[in-house]
C-alpha cells in the first residue's frame, strides 16, 4: 500500500516525515508472543509488520522495553539500555528496526528521563551511600523536617496522592513525584544528564527514527526541589526541563529525520508551546482529546486549541485518542454498538486532521466496545477461542474475553465494513489522496450537533454529526463514511470525508 512518507531517508518535498504520519503505538507485551510464554515479545513484534504495512501504518511507538520490575508498567527503568529477556535482547531489537524499515516503517521508542526504577544499580549505591555521597546526589536526597527529621522535607503529594517522599534507613528522604518506587533523578547533576546522552545515542546508533519523551514536564534540580518548601503540589514545569530538551534536541540533530516527541500535559497553551521551541523537542502531544466528551462543539474547541496551540509554536499538532494507560475509544465512548460507532466517527476526524496521528494497538479492530476495556489486553489475531493467536499459551498475561471472536484481525480483514477495513481505507486515502494536502484547517458553519472542517489547499471536507438524527452530507463526493448514508444523509454519531471541496 502506498504511502506519502517512506523511510528511503528523503522526506516529502522538504517536509519532515513525522509532520503528517501515522503513529501506531503497540504495548509490547500485549501485541504478539513469538515465544509462546503468554507474554507478547519483540520478535512478535517483528513477525507481523506486514500486518502493519497492510494497515498503513508509517510508524510504530514501542512502550518501553527495558529491563524494569514492572511497578509502573515498564516506565520504572532499571537498565535504560538493556532489554527485558522476556521481551528479546539487542539484538531481536536490531532485527526488529531493520526488517521494519524494509516496509517503510519507522521505529520511536520510549524514553525516561525523570526517574529510574528503585531496582536501578544507580538507586541502590545510593541507599548504601553515606549522607552527602556523591552517589545520593545523583537523586533527590534530603533531610527531614520537624524533631529528628521524622517528617518530610517538605509537604508534596506524588501524582499518586500520596507523600512524594519516602524515608531511607539512615533517616533521609527521597523524592518520587510520579509514585513509589520511582526516584526523581537530580538534572543539575552532570552525571545525569551524561547518561541519559549515551542512552539516546545508544538507541539512536542501532537504528531508532527517533524518541517519546515520558513526563517530558518533569525532571527537576536542587534549587526547584528546595529545602523546606511547603504546599501540596509536586513542582512540575520548571525551567530545568526546558534544558533537558535542548540536549534530546542537540543530539537528534546529529541523526537525520529523527525525531523526540514529547508528552507533556499542561493545561496552559503558552506553557505548553514552550516545549516546541526552535532547539528543543518537534513535536508535544498532552492527550487533551482522549477527555474530550463525544459532543460536536466540545470536539471542535479541542481541535481548534490545539491547531492553535501548534501554530503558534511553528510546530505539527499531535493527535492521540487512547492509549495502554487510558480508555480504550469505544468503551469511553459508552461501550457496545453505540461506543463503536462513535469510535469509528473518532476515528474520521482525528485522521482527517494535519499532523501526526496515532493509532493505539487495537483500536484499529474496535477493542473496549465489551465490558472489558483494560487498553493491554493481548491483541486478538485469528481463530474463534481465546488466546485467538496471540499466543501458543491458552493463559496469556491477561486474559483475553471470548467475545472478542468477532473483532479478531482474521475475522475482520475481509469485511468491508469492519473496523479494520475503515482504518485501512482510512490510511491509504490520508497517505495517497490530493485532498490530504496542506495544513491548514478552515471550520463550516454546519446545523447543532454537527460541525464540518476543510484541509487546505488539498480540499478534503471531514463532517462530524454528533446528534441522534441524520444531517445533510456537504457538498462533494464521499471519499469515506463511518457509518453508511441513510438516503443520502449522515447518520446520527457518523463522520466523512469528502473531496476535494473547491
Amino acid at each position: 500500500m502506498a504511502r506519502a512518507v517512506t523511510t528511503g531517508r528523503k522526506d516529502t518535498a522538504g517536509t519532515p516525515w513525522w509532520a503528517d504520519a501515522v503513529c501506531y503505538e503497540i504495548f509490547v507485551r500485549s501485541f504478539a508472543d513469538f515465544d509462546g510464554d503468554g507474554v507478547g515479545d519483540l520478535e512478535g513484534i517483528r513477525e507481523r509488520l506486514g500486518y502493519l504495512d497492510l494497515l498503513g501504518a508509517d510508524a510504530v511507538r514501542l512502550s518501553p522495553f527495558y529491563l524494569s520490575p514492572l511497578a509502573d508498567n515498564g516506565y520504572d527503568i532499571a537498565g535504560p539500555r538493556a532489554v527485558d529477556p522476556v521481551l528479546g535482547n539487542l539484538d531481536t531489537v536490531a532485527s526488529l528496526v531493520t526488517e521494519a524499515h524494509r516496509h517503510d516503517i519507522r521505529v520511536i521508542v520510549d524514553v525516561v528521563p525523570n526517574h529510574t526504577s528503585d531496582r536501578h544499580s544507580w538507586f541502590a549505591d545510593a541507599l548504601a551511600a553515606a549522607r552527602g555521597g556523591p552517589e545520593r546526589d545523583r537523586y533527590h536526597f534530603r533531610d527531614g523536617s520537624g524533631p529528628g527529621g521524622t517528617r518530610p522535607p517538605n509537604t508534596w503529594l506524588s501524582a499518586t496522592g500520596e507523600p512524594a517522599w519516602t524515608r531511607v534507613q539512615d533517616g533521609q528522604w527521597y523524592l518520587h513525584r510520579l509514585g513509589a518506587g520511582l526516584p526523581d533523578l537530580n538534572w543539575a547533576n552532570p552525571e545525569v544528564a551524561a547518561d541519559f546522552e549515551h542512552t539516546l545515542r545508544f538507541w539512536l546508533d542501532l537504528g531508532i527514527d527517533g524518541v517519546r519523551v515520558s513526563a517530558a514536564h518533569a525532571m527537576t534540580g536542587p534549587a526547584e526541589v528546595g529545602e523546606g518548601e511547603t504546599g501540596t503540589e509536586p513542582f512540575f514545569d520548571g525551567e530545568r526541563v526546558h534544558e533537558v530538551h535542548q540536549l534530546v534536541r542537540k543530539v537528534l540533530d546529529e541523526y537525520p529525520h529523527a525525531v523526540a516527541i514529547g508528552e507533556v500535559p499542561l493545561a496552559d497553551p503558552r506553557r505548553f508551546a514552550r516545549y516546541l521551541r526552535a532547539g528543543e523537542l518537534q513535536l508535544a502531544v498532552e492527550y487533551r482529546l482522549a477527555n474530550t466528551p463525544f459532543d460536536a462543539d466540545a470536539i471542535q474547541a479541542t481541535i481548534e486549541r490545539t491547531l492553535a496551540t501548534a501554530t503558534s509554536a511553528g510546530a505539527p499538532a499531535v493527535w492521540a485518542c487512547s492509549g495502554h494507560d487510558l480508555h480504550r475509544l469505544a468503551a469511553r465512548f459508552g461501550g457496545g454498538q453505540r461506543g463503536t460507532r462513535r469510535a469509528r466517527a473518532m476515528a474520521i476526524v482525528v485522521l482527517g486532521l494535519p499532523g501526526l496521528a496515532c493509532v493505539f494497538n487495537g483500536d484499529e479492530l474496535g477493542l473496549g466496545s465489551s465490558p472489558s476495556d483494560d487498553p493491554r489486553i493481548p491483541v486478538p489475531w485469528e481463530g474463534n477461542e481465546p488466546p485467538f493467536g496471540f499466543s501458543a499459551r491458552q493463559d496469556p498475561w491477561l486474559p483475553i474475553p471470548g467475545s472478542w471472536a468477532p473483532l479478531t484481525v482474521e475475522a475482520q480483514l475481509e469485511d468491508a465494513g469492519s473496523t479494520l477495513s475503515l482504518y485501512r481505507r482510512a490510511l491509504e486515502l490520508r497517505g495517497t489522496h490530493a485532498a490530504f494536502a496542506g495544513t491548514a484547517v478552515r471550520w463550516y458553519g454546519a446545523p447543532p450537533g454537527c460541525f464540518a472542517y476543510r484541509r487546505d489547499p488539498g480540499g478534503l471536507v471531514c463532517a462530524l454529526n454528533t446528534s441522534a438524527a441524520p444531517v445533510p452530507v456537504p457538498p462533494g463526493e464521499v471519499l469515506l463514511s463511518s457509518a453508511p448514508l441513510v438516503e443520502g444523509k449522515l447518520p446520527a454519531e457518523a463522520a466523512c470525508w469528502l473531496g476535494p471541496v473547491s
